[in-house]
């Protein structure tokens, strides 16, 4: 239960900060740009750290500089481009330094870090392609997860029976599985509900992809949490960090994000998610 009252407090310090850089967001495009930046670089430090590469600068310095700097060029439309010159620069970091550091390091850093990028990232490049809307689609790619994370938490506490990765974490249970699978679905209604018919009054959902998106968000957020669980088991750490009371770092915090935020993209971009009303 002491777990569960850090969360709550952590959830009680961060959503009316969250709700805070949402309002200014929305008007003030450069915040939300400078707030993925830092959480990348945050992320791709504790992953890093997890593996004690944080201490080699040859590895960190490249990670880090792409980590703040792809989310704020997304507004250039560079493509892939930056993706590509970080992925060469740490080939010659590779091939320069052969005998002291190690290739499966690096592959293990460019991996990890565009991943963890891509999926931050996807965020922001969400309001350029769909007309705006930087607050609704935050929430979508953030909130959803969270609220399906939640609805798993305390499913899995109160009625976990079977167990679902026993190996990679103990903890996770398929009737928690379930109850994240339903609470991510009433959480995209709820969005919908609030930036369709009040905040954004011109925007009308399609509710029955919208339920569909909270499904396939929750079912692709665990596929996160399970991925770098498998890494911290490895890596022989419970937690990425301790910066959030009862979640960890954050990368604990937002490894569902990642694999998540693409999805809200895919969607977004190939089905008619939403239609403006005239």
């Amino acid at each position: 239960m002491d777990s569960m009252k850090s969360r709550l407090l952590t959830a009680a310090i961060g959503i009316p900060a969250a709700v805070i850089v949402l309002i200014l967001g929305e008007h003030f495009h450069w915040i939300m740009y400078t707030v993925v930046s830092l959480l990348c670089v945050a992320m791709v430090y504790e992953l890093l750290s997890a593996r004690k590469l944080h201490k080699d600068l040859r590895v960190l310095i490249p990670c880090a500089l792409f980590a703040a700097a792809q989310p704020a060029l997304v507004w250039l439309r560079l493509g892939l481009l930056p993706t590509y010159v970080f992925a060469v620069l740490m080939f010659i970091v590779m091939l320069a330094f052969h005998e002291s550091v190690d290739y499966l390091s690096v592959f293990f850093a460019l991996f990890g870090t565009v991943m963890i990028v891509f999926g931050m990232t996807s965020i922001l490049i969400l309001p350029s392609a769909m007309g705006g809307y930087f607050s609704m689609f935050f929430v979508m790619c953030l909130g959803i997860p969270w609220c399906a994370d939640g609805g798993a938490y305390f499913a899995g506490v109160y009625l976990g029976r079977h167990k679902l990765c026993p190996k990679i974490s103990p903890k996770k249970t398929v009737e928690g599985f379930v109850g994240g699978i339903i609470a991510g679905m009433i959480s995209t209604v709820i969005v919908g509900l609030v930036f369709g018919g009040i905040i954004f009054r011109k925007i009308d959902f399609n509710y029955p992809i919208l339920l569909g998106l909270g499904a396939a968000i929750t079912a692709v957020s665990v596929v996160g949490d399970l991925s770098f669980s498998v890494i911290k088991r490895a890596s022989d750490i419970k937690d990425y960090g301790s910066i959030f009371p009862g979640h960890g770092g954050v990368l604990d915090r937002f490894d569902s994000v990642i694999f998540s935020a693409p999805i809200v993209y895919f969607v977004a971009s190939l089905l008619p998610l939403f239609t403006i009303k005239v």
